[in-house]
């Protein structure tokens, strides 16, 4: 009896000092956590095309590791760099001219109070946004470096992921304390997540940009491409969406005197790209992975609020993972429970 007893004290003092370091090590390791699950979300993607390459044409692993790594760049991060330095030219500008800024803002306001009576703004609140303004830079070349921090650690972890894929897949099927058809289910749905989340939000942001970009281009509205690009990123945002977009660009347009335009051009943003937004969202997201449009909204916000922008991606498929092994909990223990 006394052995058993020194058995279980071993045994849950080693339980503790397992729990407390993992705790300790996850802690540390939560500002790589996006850049865990990046790689994850890639591998999914490049699993079949890494295996088709090394399995049935013989391509060694590291080349062929390689060559998908560098195809997802050019396919994914080149577009998201031309747009951070599109975006950083446009930030400079707004900071070196942004008394110029101000005063046609200004301009759109103060016609808005003569004409209603009302005080919008007042020069108290002008000069908070004036320095808010200033100090907005500096916040987004910080977030820029730590993207690139967060895509080297990604793609460091994708490579050997990719080149010890059977490995890895052999020992989780061996590990995961799962009967053999949840572990599969697991894994067929983890993939559907994932299509689902990382193809169907881009390409549905990339639908409402291109029909936007019609409504820009009739409107006569410069630079097409940054707005093109600005109102695919925002329309992946939930709520407002492309609205943080064309808002902007009726607003200019109403101040420099071209109202009507602003106006039919706000109606056709709301109505044609807003409409289209939610069709084109749900009907393509339900296609590929069978997703309800209320975990990809909510999964949003969670993922915005824990991963930043990256979340976007992240927050639905968490939001749905956790549903998932929900299901999995009941399949696998509910009938255990009525077999015995």
């Amino acid at each position: 009896m006394a052995k058993i007893d020194n058995q279980h004290i071993r045994q849950v003092s080693f339980y503790i000092l397992l729990v407390s370091l993992g705790v300790f090590l996850f802690l540390q390791f939560t500002n790589f956590l996006p850049a865990l699950l990046g790689a994850i979300t890639f591998y999914i993607l490049l699993r079949s095309p890494m295996h088709k390459m090394v399995y049935q044409k013989k391509w060694k692993k590291s080349y062929a590791a390689s060559l998908l790594l560098l195809l997802s760049f050019l396919i994914v991060l080149v577009p998201v760099g031309i747009f951070l330095n599109m975006l950083s030219v446009k930030l400079n500008y707004v900071i070196n001219n942004s008394n110029q800024v101000l005063e046609t803002f200004h301009k759109l306001i103060s016609t808005q109070e003569e004409q209603y009576h009302i005080v919008i703004f007042s020069d108290e609140n002008i000069k908070k946004i004036s320095n808010n303004i200033a100090n907005f830079l500096p916040s987004i070349l910080g977030a820029t470096i730590s993207s690139i921090t967060t895509a080297t650690i990604l793609y460091f972890i994708l490579y050997f992921m990719l080149i010890g894929s059977k490995e890895m897949e052999f020992w989780l099927e061996e590990n995961i304390p799962l009967k053999n058809k949840n572990v599969d289910l697991l894994g067929i749905e983890l993939k559907k997540l994932v299509i689902s989340n990382a193809v169907g939000i881009p390409l549905t942001a990339i639908v409402q940009g291109l029909i936007a970009l019609i409504g820009y281009w009739v409107a006569g509205v410069t630079d097409l491409g940054f707005w093109f690009v600005f109102t695919c990123i925002t329309s992946m945002v939930p709520v407002i969406g492309a609205g943080i977009a064309y808002i902007p660009i009726c607003a200019i347009l109403y101040a420099n005197g071209h109202a009507n335009t602003a106006i039919i051009l706000m109606l056709y943003c709301i109505i044609i790209v807003g409409t289209a937004d939610h069709v084109f969202r749900f009907a393509l997201q339900k296609k590929l992975g069978d997703i309800h449009p209320l975990i990809t909204i909510f999964g949003v916000i969670v993922g915005l609020q824990l991963f930043g922008f990256i979340g976007l991606i992240f927050g639905p498929i968490l939001i749905a993972l956790f549903i998932l092994l929900i299901r999995i909990y009941l399949n696998e223990f509910s009938s255990e429970s009525r077999n015995a």
